[in-house]
This record gives C-alpha cells, structure tokens and sequence, in this order.
C-alpha cells in the first residue's frame, strides 16, 4: 500500500497548481490522470498576467520551450455586425497551448505522479481513504474536470446542472493556411451570438490556430458552430476549410451552479467544483487560484481533514469568486426578450467605451481583480 498525506484526481492546472504548494509546505501529495502528458485537451487557451503572478511563472523561461503569445488587443463584435478593436499598447494576456502549458505545470508540481491511471474506486474508513485498493491517503482531491467522480460523489449530478457546451479545434497551420489566415496572433477575435448565450472565438498562437464556439444551448449548438465556420470563411478570417473536426466540452460557471464542495477528508477544486467565470466561461484562472486556496487550506489544518476544518475553503471560494452571483447582465438578459437583448447587444458592442470596460476588462480579463500571489 503506497501512503501519502493527500492524493489529487486529476492533472491539470487546479491539481497541479494545488499540488505544487503542498509540496512546497512539505506535504507529499500523488496525483492520478487517466491521461498521458503531454495530452491534448479541448480549451482556448490563454492566460492572464495574474496567472503567471499566481503560479510565479518567469515569462522568459516559459516561452523558450513553449507557445506563448503576447496579446496586446482584441477585435469584438455581435456576429456579423459592426467589429471594435480595443489596443492596450502592451501585453494583457498570452496564448497558450493546453498540451504545452498542463505538461508544464504537472512536471514542476513536485507531485509522484501517476499517468494513464484513472480513478477505479475510493473507499471511507475512519481515517483515510484506500484508492484504487493501492494508495492511503488522508485526503482526496477532486480535480477531475466537470464529470470528476470525486464531484459525483459529493452529489454533483451533471445530468441536472446548466452547463456550457463548446466545439473547438486547435491545430498548426499549413503554408497555404497561414497565407489565407487574416487573424493577427497578438488580437485574437471574439464575436458573440446575438441573444447573448454564447460566442466565438478565432486566435492565432504563433503558427496554431484555435477557433471554437460555446454556448448555455447545448441543442443549438451544432447550429450555431456551423454559421460560425461560415462567417469566418465569408468574411476572409480563414480561408481554407478545417483540416479536423471540433470536439466538444463541457462545463460550468460559477453564476449558474454551486457545487457542495467539501465532505470528510475530501474537496474539489478548478472544473471539478465549477468555477469557471460567468461571462467569458474562462477556466484557467479559477482552476489555478482554487487549487492554491484549497492547499493554503489544507496546509494550515495540519492534518485535521474534516468537513468542520476544511469548510474554511467554502468561504475562501465565495470571498474570491461570490461576485459573480450578481452577474447583472445575465440577470438582464433572463429578463428581457430575445428580440430586445439582440438589439441592445448590437448597440453595446459597437460602443467602443463598453467594448474595452465591460466586455473586456471586467468580463474577459478581470483586470480589476488582483492575484492571490502579487508579483515582487
């Protein structure tokens, strides 16, 4: 039987964030994935300076074996209608590539990793738990994403639960492709559904393409990535067809479900506890700060993994992320009719004052939201 103080299901960036500070308070932590790293996974793919302070992330270092592109604007519109660009003069985001960026962080986590293994059964006794009938552990992490069995186990039930569904691809241009590419690497596109449910994106990361859309209406969805495809063919954004299919994905905001997210000797973190922010569905940041909170949590119970010690993470989580209840334009938007909120949309959009300030700043980019971890 392999010991350890806590064990993580689930290598991305919440696991292997949260794992990388227990490890740094000298805590031996495991973490299992089903996958193999380096994997791909269906995501857009940027990061804010915030997550690079979270994480102490040297930029240089980062980009000398890996994708990493400096955005310093954004091109913004209601699909088909009139397009804003919005330059900051300086770079407020990066693209990365999931497959570069996980494998990163997993590898510098300091955790005994375990790959290609997934979670096959977890048992409760008084103290610990017994996982895959092979690892002890005081404490179970669920870092599993939207479908994490640690979640289900806590009564999470995605069969009832409002979650976004996306389409997307990702993949490295042709010669031929890059010439009938209009997308400029350092101002990604993003063009919104006219009811507001959804949107698309278009974003170039050095010589890789990522184009995806995601939408609260999983049954229109094929619908709507289809008229999407076409407008960026119309309107000479790509001007070759896609050379894969988009997968898809799922997963929840934070203003629509809260998950029960601590139980004895268990909680969840990222994906897994449903944290992405409401407007923009971004993942990265949530995952990454839930999963330093989570072990700033652990950390200081100093071994009492109880439901009554480990509540503490409950309120840390609504403190950082609670604001997104009151997620007025969604309020908004139930509320009016879809013919009204289309009209609207097209006005507020083509404002370029309510383009960089709202859509932007707070919706996107959060600039107003300081890292836990400033940078020194």
């Amino acid at each position: 039987m392999d010991s350890c103080d806590v064990l993580i299901v689930g290598g991305g960036p919440a696991g292997s964030s949260c794992a990388w500070e227990l490890h740094r308070a000298g805590l031996d932590t495991i973490i299992l994935d089903k996958s193999t790293f380096p994997r791909n996974k269906t995501c857009g793919g940027w990061i804010t300076p915030a997550v690079l302070d979270d994480l102490e992330i040297d930029r240089n270092d980062y980009a000398a074996t890996s994708v990493f592109q400096p955005i310093t604007g954004f091109r913004t519109s209601v699909m088909g209608e009139q397009e804003v660009e919005t330059q900051y003069g300086e770079p407020i985001s990066y693209g990365i590539r999931r497959f570069e960026f996980d494998d990163y962080l997993l590898k510098r986590s300091g955790a005994r990793v375990f790959q290609g293994q997934p979670l096959a059964g977890f048992e409760r006794f008084a103290d610990h738990w017994v996982v895959n009938s092979h690892f002890k552990t005081r404490l179970i992490v669920g870092a599993g994403g939207h479908f994490c069995p640690v979640a289900h186990y806590l009564g999470a039930d995605a069969r009832k639960e409002v979650a976004v569904v996306a389409q997307e691809a990702e993949f490295e241009m042709t010669p031929d492709q890059n010439k009938a590419c209009s997308i400029q690497g350092e101002i990604p596109e993003l063009y919104f559904c006219s009811d507001m449910k959804g949107y698309g994106w278009c974003f170039r990361k050095e010589n890789f393409l990522n184009i995806g859309l995601g939408r609260l209406d999983a049954h229109a969805l094929p619908q709507y990535v289809s008229s999407f495809l076409q407008f960026l063919k119309h309107r000479r954004k790509v001007g070759v067809d896609l050379p894969i299919s988009l997968p898809g994905h799922a997963y929840l905001l934070y203003q629509y479900n809260q998950r029960r997210v601590v139980g004895d000797g268990v909680l969840l973190v990222g994906d897994a506890a449903g944290l992405a922010y409401s407007q923009s569905g971004e993942g990265i940041r949530p995952a990454i700060e839930s999963g330093l909170l989570a072990a700033d949590v652990v950390i200081s119970a100093r071994g009492d993994y109880s439901e009554r010690r480990l509540n503490t993470y409950r309120g840390l989580l609504t403190s950082q992320f609670g604001k997104l209840e009151k997620d007025w334009s969604a309020a908004i938007g139930r509320r009016l009719p879809s013919r009204l909120v289309s009209s609207l949309a097209k006005l507020l959009l083509a404002n370029r004052w309510f383009s960089r300030h709202v859509i932007l700043d707070q919706w996107f980019l959060h600039r107003n939201d300081p890292a836990l971890r400033c940078s020194t």
